[in-house]
């Protein structure tokens, strides 16, 4: 969808470079449906990181990898299953969508180590090691206290290395996160984040932690979610990019790209928003995300408005491989990188 303001000219050739891209989105965590899986090819979006466990135990967890199972299936004309970089590139060319299953939380392991592989081999490619509070691991960054990275955390984060599945500390305490930085033997992520240093809120992350995640390797996805941008629900796609450009400015063009964390066609306030703000889902009340008015920046409102994100890009005056790289190339080299089982 083109902005009204926006030049056909700026359009025409962000239409091509889009087209041209392989646009990774880091996390976003829909009520999925095929309507969203057609404004996802709308959108030109090749892959997502497609996260909708927040506190389940073992069994949710099952019910998540059959749930998309039987998506994939029944939408295959519109879906492809991602489990490598290479299933990236053939949805490119199929046209499709890749799905890679994401967690927000590492509950569905429980206490057993054994159990990453085996959902690695289900197609979860991605984990966020706590949701907000604290798990075995470590602690979210709504705990009263982060305790850090606990002993099962650190044998948690080297056996999500050595499977294959990459470590994601966006909802993760300060000082966990720092622990995994140094602990873990790959490079991390923080999939879907903005910076604090330009809105002073607990759930966006300090320079030092971005700076120390991109030191070893890793990618920061910027997010979308309004309570985080300076604007709030004012925000445009500017203030986006504003907080992209802040982030390059502070670790480089190689260490970001884009974590929409859009969760569209969820009802707020609504049983999903209700679970997600609520400790494991039921008890003490985190945030008042569940019934605030959240919208998403003017001009990327929805999946199928990303393409305005590259005209802003290519407004800005950003060149057309710097572009490539934010829209996904970033996230090709770190999923390349953390996917494969060490050996």
């Amino acid at each position: 969808m083109m902005l009204a303001h926006e030049d056909p000219a700026i359009m025409a050739r962000a239409a091509v470079l889009h087209a041209r891209a392989v646009v990774f989105d880091g996390l976003s965590t829909c009520n999925w449906s095929r309507k969203i899986f057609e404004e996802m090819r709308a959108g030109g979006v090749t892959a997502v990181n497609c996260a909708s466990v927040l506190w389940e135990d073992l069994r949710g967890g099952l019910d998540n990898v059959a749930q998309w199972k039987r998506m994939l299936e029944e939408n295959e004309d519109l879906l492809r299953p991602v489990k490598t970089v290479a299933d990236i590139h053939a949805a490119k060319a199929e046209g499709r969508t890749g799905i890679s299953i994401g967690w927000q939380n590492t509950s569905p392991i429980e206490d057993r180590l054994q159990d990453i592989g085996l959902f690695k081999e289900l197609g979860v490619n991605i984990m966020q090691l706590t949701y907000n509070t604290q798990n075995y691991s470590g602690a979210g960054y709504l705990e009263l206290t982060d305790s850090g990275l606990t002993g099962f955390g650190r044998e948690v984060v080297h056996e999500m290395n050595r499977v294959g599945v990459l470590v994601d500390l966006s909802h993760v305490g300060e000082k966990t996160s720092f622990d995994v930085v140094a602990w873990s033997r790959r490079p991390v992520c923080i999939s879907h984040v903005l910076p604090r240093a330009l809105h002073d809120v607990p759930r966006n992350k300090t320079d030092a932690l971005l700076r120390a995640c991109a030191d070893r390797g890793g990618i920061i996805g910027i997010s979308l979610f309004a309570p985080g941008l300076r604007a709030g629900n004012d925000a445009s796609v500017e203030d986006y990019l504003d907080a992209i450009a802040h982030v390059i400015a502070l670790v480089g063009e190689d260490h970001v790209g884009l974590g929409c964390d859009f969760s569209l066609d969820h009802a707020r306030p609504g049983p999903y928003q209700v679970y997600a703000s609520r400790d494991k889902g039921y008890a003490r009340s985190l945030t008042e995300f569940a019934t605030a008015k959240i919208s998403k920046p003017r001009g990327i409102q929805r999946i199928h408005d990303i393409p305005n994100i590259t005209a802003a890009m290519i407004r800005r005056g950003w060149a057309d491989e710097t572009i490539l790289k934010l829209l996904g190339g970033n996230w090709l080299r770190l999923l390349e990188q953390s996917w494969s089982p060490m050996r």
